[in-house]
């Protein structure tokens, strides 16, 4: 999967994810439109998340992914963020690990990237780190949306 163009990574990240999300026994609709803010929207009892997906890349113990949109406009190369007003979570997909992961976006708006670290720091730091296993699937789910799985 090396090789992947980043649009063909998206539609691995989003079919990954989709299936996740299934396996958990949760409705997934796709918007029939494209260039929406999200690309998912999964029905988890009493409302509906809107997801952005996204790929995550390991280097070492990290995990790092986009949570930033970047596009050819009229006007120039535009590069945006995501905000509560146009999606709930960024899920997002890591090969290497094999897993999925969602992350609220009043964890990332404004942030154009964000890291979850999968080994401890070099330095035994805790205190801010975004640890994967805190935004595996089910986990966030119950989590932030209350979601019993």
């Amino acid at each position: 999967m090396l090789n992947l163009s980043s649009s063909r990574k998206g539609a691995v990240a989003e079919a990954e994810i989709s299936a996740a999300l299934i396996r958990l026994d949760l409705m997934v609709m796709r918007p029939l439109c494209e260039g929406g803010r999200y690309d998912l929207v999964v029905d988890i009892g009493e409302r509906l998340l809107r997801l952005q997906c996204k790929w995550a890349s390991r280097y070492g113990g990290v995990l790092t992914t986009r949570c930033s949109t970047s596009r050819h406009t009229p006007h120039g190369y535009r590069l945006t963020t995501y905000t509560a007003d146009e999606i709930d979570a960024i899920a997002v997909y890591a090969p290497d690990t094999d897993a999925c992961y969602l992350i609220p976006v009043r964890e990332v708006a404004g942030c154009k990237a964000m890291s979850l670290r999968l080994t401890p720091t070099g330095n035994n730091q805790a205190e801010g780190v975004h640890w994967a296993r805190d935004y595996e699937l089910r986990t966030s789910l119950r989590r932030n949306w209350g979601v019993e799985l």
